[in-house]
């Protein structure tokens, strides 16, 4: 296969070479990394990741394929992917085609044979930025303009885009199996593994549109409420924000994952801020202020509840039940009286660490199960 000149150009002018295989128009999104090793195909089909170039600090990706199995959404999520280098062959037994055919097929750019180690090193000093990827071998300026111009991550409410249109039942759904709980699940970008493990710990499941209204919610008798991850700013959510709060508030037990804690922290009067980097991969040390436990989780969020120690800023109904053990930030809430609770990071890993499976079990227990 040819290849072509490429680059992926940053706001704050820095650029850096590589090529492309195939043919694709400029990309734009904010420019973020993530250490995973493994899980590529997880990770570009995560709908959190929707709006982002992503960078993988790994030096090869690519070398075990794709496969139907590991498909968090049902087609990638990412704006572009940057890599070091691209394997040219895959060998694995569950393995349906290779990398580079798939996300070429679904419209993604791919720039390989960046020095990704000296970008992802740019982004810890600088901060997540916009960006574009694109053929060529340097910047014009009309492309700069296009990249000036480009929407900013804060204030984007990409929620309502991410998720489900349309209801759907998993586990049971609403109908059958009265004898297991009944969670509905407000899909605000909702990974498909999230569903799998809630269906798996024997609920009934039943996925919703972000803006569904809580007069519908309540229609359908839940025994719990959970709150998706999903992309965006969650500031700019506020529809979502109120109707937690009228839920969650009136004492449903509710779990809340990723952006869902973030907007569980807005409900109770809390706020958040952006990140400089945000925490992507699969190695994040957690820990739990309980115990003293410490959790190794997969996290992917540029977002954070603002905290003081055990305290979240402005809302004194909750408390702080998890701390990033890097850079001290909030990775876990508690409603102090309400069977309410929320972190930060994804329990349900695909891909990382299983540490935090146990929550699953905490939300039963919620929900007198």
């Amino acid at each position: 296969m040819t290849e072509r000149p490429a680059f992926v150009l940053l706001e704050d002018g820095t650029w850096y070479s590589g090529v492309m295989r195939s043919e694709a128009g400029p990309a734009f999104g904010e420019v973020v990394f993530t250490t995973n090793l493994t899980g590529y195909q997880e990770t570009f089909t995560d709908p959190s990741y929707m709006g982002q170039i992503v960078v993988m600090t790994a030096p090869m990706i690519g070398n075990y394929g794709i496969n139907a199995a590991d498909m968090e959404s049902e087609r990638p999520q990412v704006t572009g992917v940057i890599v070091r280098e691209l394997s040219r062959a895959h060998s694995n037994w569950r393995a349906s085609g290779d990398l580079g055919s798939w996300l070429s097929g679904a419209g993604i750019p791919v720039v390989e044979g960046v020095d990704t180690r000296r970008l992802t090193r740019h982004i810890r000093e600088r901060g997540a930025m916009r960006g574009v990827v694109a053929a060529g071998s340097e910047p014009t300026p009309e492309l700069i303009r296009q990249l000036q111009a480009s929407p900013s991550m804060v204030g984007l409410d990409l929620a309502s885009l991410a998720g489900t249109k349309e209801e759907y039942g998993e586990g049971g759904g609403t109908g059958g199996g009265a004898d297991r709980p009944h969670v509905v699940a407000v899909d605000f970008g909702m990974k498909r593994n999230i569903v799998r493990m809630l269906s798996q710990a024997g609920c009934r499941v039943t996925v919703v549109p972000a803006t569904t209204p809580p007069d519908e919610i309540r229609a359908k008798h839940p025994d719990g409420l959970f709150l998706s991850n999903g992309p965006g700013d969650p500031g700019a959510v506020g529809y979502a924000i109120r109707n937690i709060r009228e839920l969650a508030g009136s004492g449903m037990p509710t779990f809340g994952i990723c952006l869902g804690h973030q907007l569980l922290g807005w409900a109770f009067g809390g706020r958040t801020v952006k990140l400089p980097y945000g925490h992507r991969g699969g190695n994040h040390p957690v820990r739990e202020l309980a115990t003293g436990r410490v959790l190794i989780t997969s996290q992917n969020h540029g977002f954070a509840v603002e905290g003081e120690g055990e305290r979240v800023a402005g809302a004194p109904e909750l408390s702080v039940t998890h701390l990033n053990l890097n850079d001290g930030t909030v990775e876990g809430l508690r409603h102090r009286e309400l069977p309410v609770f929320a972190v930060q990071y994804h329990p349900e890993a695909a891909p990382g660490p299983h540490d935090a499976f146990p929550h699953f079990g905490e939300f039963l227990r919620l929900m007198g199960r």
